[in-house]
């Protein structure tokens, strides 16, 4: 190993070791791909160490989700199998990526914290049943920033989401006047997590977006949204002939101007992915059928991507896509162009939309409800119904196109006050992602590590290299430029003593750990507090003086099963019982 690349990673070792320690990982060895004309050292508004332990984070999730994740167990299981394997594997990248942040965080400056403001997982998507979309994730509001910071914001972020007198704005106006930079995030730590379980060979990976602010988000909220993503080049030249292209926007229109800006484009080189599947049909057929009586290419599964030549998948991932959104040219030379449409987890849509000034893009997004009854032209009206209203029944059938069950309109009025009470811009025709942020100029780390190869860009998943060692590629992208990074980690304990590592304490205890005779530490609070509320985050009701009580009988078998259930009660009871000063926060039923 030459000089320079000694330094490099002795640079690395020392901007992530309390990340490296935690985990018991050995750094050796960093290569850097860098792209972008205006690629430099540091990339982002983090500045070069802490940027550096957030590649390092990510990656490290990555990692250990695909080691301990259980990658591919659900194969050939039945529904309720399935459903577990993804519980776990859920527990052990939102734990993974937790605790990363946590220690990533001691080095935050005294002012600063990191706060999730979107996280995916709360909510089932299409064809699932409600227990199969409550999964272990990183939420609203979870904070990590120095002990003094992170107690102020916690207890406005239970204000927030408990008192309905104090609203986003008065949250806003409290980290002002406290001298508080809070750095929001959209996080995703495992996205494919079906194809994950069933141990598909593309496609699993960890998303973080870091913002330079928090967004503009005021509960717990997951939605879904309409997106179309065009190169920036597209709408701008159509809005010089005065035509607005957005989501709202007939694709014939949108055809004309993709037209306008690759003269000689024919309609068979656009390639369009949106989500598929009979899932989606409900929802996605007119859109479907819309580009297809255009001529367009609407990408279907095992297509081969251009550059990558590995086939594409259109069961889950609308994050990745948008990496490839543009121009290509063909093997007989001929100019081709890849775009997407449709829509996405609120999650996902976001961390798209915000890689717009990265990639020189456009995204349009249009608020969806949470139900799949309405196909996607009447879902573009739904959102700004008023679900206190008297006719809201009447209205909302009239927009859908026939009548509706009592549980039905129930559900689309449930939908319609969360978003509302999660602060969403329901009353806008069409968002961006500028709609997100108090402020009119934002910045934005965005962070993937892959899991598996992907795709879109071509990076490689974790790759074992030697005995006990694993590459793992993160991609680091900001306006400045793009950075893929590819870490050699050498596990520095065996395999079962790592998966233990990577495990959840809770989740060592119900695989037969016994909590009575393992030393207790001052930690072990902090983090079954922090477990809870990334296993069972819409079971908890937050209490006065920053305690806590979890409504285990609010939690589906599915989610957590009853034995599980049970015996994480008598832990937290021999803990409360035993180091009351510890876990004077809990409060049990």
């Amino acid at each position: 190993m030459n000089m320079d690349r000694r330094n490099r990673v002795a640079q690395w070792v020392f901007d992530s070791r309390a990340i490296l320690g935690r985990f018991h990982l050995w750094l050796e060895d960093v290569e850097l791909a860098y792209t972008g004309s205006r690629a430099r050292r540091d990339l982002s508004f983090v500045g070069g160490s802490l940027e550096r332990a957030f590649v390092v984070a990510t990656a490290v999730t990555a990692l250990g989700t695909r080691l301990f994740g259980r990658w591919g167990e659900g194969a050939g299981l039945d529904k309720a199998g399935i459903n577990r394997v993804k519980k776990d594997a859920d527990a052990v990248s939102a734990y993974a990526m937790s605790e990363a942040l946590w220690y990533l965080t001691r080095s935050l400056p005294e002012n600063h914290a990191v706060m999730v403001s979107l996280g995916e997982g709360l909510m089932p998507k299409a064809g699932e049943t409600p227990e199969m979309g409550s999964n272990p994730l990183l939420g609203f509001g979870r904070v990590y920033a120095r002990p003094q910071v992170a107690r102020f914001l916690d207890r406005r972020v239970h204000r927030l989401v408990n008192d309905p007198g104090y609203e986003w704005p008065d949250f806003w106006r409290d980290l002002q006047e406290a001298g508080i930079t809070v750095w929001g995030a959209a996080v995703d730590t495992l996205e494919n997590t079906s194809r994950f379980v069933k141990g598909s060979p593309s496609g699993p990976m960890t998303v973080l977006h870091l913002f330079d602010q928090p967004l503009k988000v005021a509960r717990p909220y997951e939605g879904y949204m309409g997106n179309l993503v065009l190169p920036r080049q597209v709408v701008e030249r159509a809005a010089e002939r005065s035509l607005l292209i957005d989501y709202r926007t007939p694709r014939a229109k949108v055809m004309e101007a993709i037209e306008d800006a690759y003269p000689g484009i024919t309609p068979e080189r656009v390639h369009v992915w949106t989500l598929g599947g009979r899932s989606r049909e409900q929802r996605l057929r007119v859109l479907w059928d819309e580009w297809r009586g255009l001529g367009v290419h609407v990408v279907e599964d095992d297509w081969r991507m251009p550059g990558t030549e590995l086939p594409i998948f259109t069961e889950s991932g609308t994050y990745a896509p948008v990496f490839r959104v543009g121009p290509f040219t063909a093997e007989d030379g001929s100019q081709h162009l890849f775009i997407c449409d449709g829509y996405a987890a609120s999650a996902e849509a976001m961390q798209a939309a915000s890689l717009d000034p990265i990639l020189d893009l456009t995204t349009s997004m249009c608020l969806f409800s949470s139900s799949f009854t309405a196909s996607a032209d009447r879902e573009r009206a739904l959102i700004a119904l008023d679900p206190e209203a008297a006719d809201f029944a009447s209205r909302l059938a009239a927009t859908i196109g026939g009548e509706l069950s009592g549980t039905l309109v129930e559900a689309y009025r449930s939908s319609l006050r969360s978003a509302r009470a999660a602060g969403m811009p329901v009353h806008r025709r069409t968002i961006t992602a500028d709609d997100f942020f108090p402020l009119k100029e934002w910045r934005v780390l965005a962070l993937a590590g892959y899991m598996l190869p992907d795709p879109y860009t071509g990076c490689g998943g974790v790759e074992q290299v030697a005995e006990d060692v694993y590459r793992v590629t993160t991609r680091a992208a900001t306006r400045r430029g793009m950075v893929d990074v590819s870490l050699d980690l050498r596990l520095m304990e065996p395999v079962d003593e790592m998966r233990m590592v990577f495990s959840p304490l809770l989740d060592r205890f119900y695989a037969g750990q016994d909590h009575r005779t393992r030393a207790v530490k001052i930690s072990d609070s902090g983090r079954i507090r922090n477990e809870l509320q990334t296993l069972c985050s819409e079971a908890i009701e937050y209490l006065p003086g920053d305690h806590m009580m979890v409504h285990f009988d609010q939690v589906d078998d599915a989610v957590l099963p009853q034995d599980k259930k049970e015996l994480i009660r008598q832990v937290l009871r021999w803990y409360k019982r035993e180091h009351p000063l510890w876990f004077e926060w809990l409060e049990l039923e």
